[in-house]
């Protein structure tokens, strides 16, 4: 098994001449193509928490500054670009629909759809997503095992500061068209987001399933129907609505995990 070298990756990040040695350029090599393989991760689950390899995000900054730009085509096209692009989807057992793109150093599991798409360096997505049109994964994005991104969904990336979580879109996840979910907002296991909601790590994110509001802050606990939503928020100017998200009720254990976003809303009686 391939040994990393985290001191040397670690020695670089706080001396950048040691990028010109070919020891250090290669420990960096061997940590991008650990991620492009799935043996590295950038975050990983720990307990109920999950841990950010800082250590890994820094091999991934520093992999710029030690590639050249070069020129690559892809029949017609032409790209200028310091990383390649992932190759051997058919080996791989992943299905890639014309035009999707994803870059060297992402992990893309078996049974993994790309359509129209782009994936950036240091994602991580579980086997049988579906990655659907116009849908970006951004750098070191985690995305779980049969999560649905759906059309135009936006998946930020994260790799300044070192310790900034990524967005997290755990297990058997559905996000509706044209979500965004950005700066380490944590979807947890089995929820499903509706259509146009916007997640960031600081959004209020409300339970109003009950008598008393409960509200968290770019988090959304297992199982949850969200949409969304605004709140008044007095202002010098006078009071307005600022948005936020809802979360409008639970998945019914009836519900089949690969649940279409309307049939989740539907048992909530909201339609968005």
């Amino acid at each position: 098994m391939m040994s990393y070298r985290q001191d040397l990756i670690e020695a670089a990040w706080d001396n950048r001449e040691l990028l010109s040695e070919e020891e250090t350029r290669m420990a960096i090599e061997n940590v991008i193509d650990g991620l492009d393989k799935g043996l590295l991760r950038v975050a990983e689950p720990e307990a109920d928490q999950w841990k950010v390899n800082q250590w890994i995000k820094k091999a991934v900054i520093m992999y710029f500054p030690i590639k050249g730009m070069k020129v690559t085509h892809a029949g017609p096209l032409e790209f200028h670009d310091k990383i390649d692009l992932k190759h051997n989807y058919d080996s791989l057992g992943i299905r890639v629909v014309p035009h999707a793109v994803a870059r060297y150093g992402a992990y893309i599991s078996k049974g993994v759809i790309l359509m129209p798409s782009f994936v950036n360096i240091g994602a991580y997505i579980g086997e049988g997503t579906m990655v659907d049109t116009w849908a970006t994964v951004g750098s070191c994005g985690q995305i779980g095992k049969n999560v649905h991104l759906s059309g135009g969904v936006g998946i930020g990336g994260v790799l300044e500061p070192v310790q900034a979580a990524p967005v997290v879109v755990e297990d058997n996840c559905f996000i509706g068209s044209r979500a965004i979910i950005v700066e380490g907002a944590r979807i947890c296991t089995e929820a499903v987001i509706g259509a146009n909601t916007v997640i960031t790590g600081s959004t209020r994110v409300i339970d109003v399933t009950g008598t008393e509001p409960v509200e968290y802050r770019g988090y959304v606990p297992a199982r949850s129907v969200v949409i969304p939503g605004t709140y008044a928020k007095q202002f010098p100017a006078g009071q307005y609505n600022i948005p936020c998200a809802l979360i409008i009720g639970k998945r019914k254990e009836s519900t089949d995990k690969k649940t279409s976003l309307n049939n989740a809303l539907r048992d909530n009686d909201v339609m968005v």
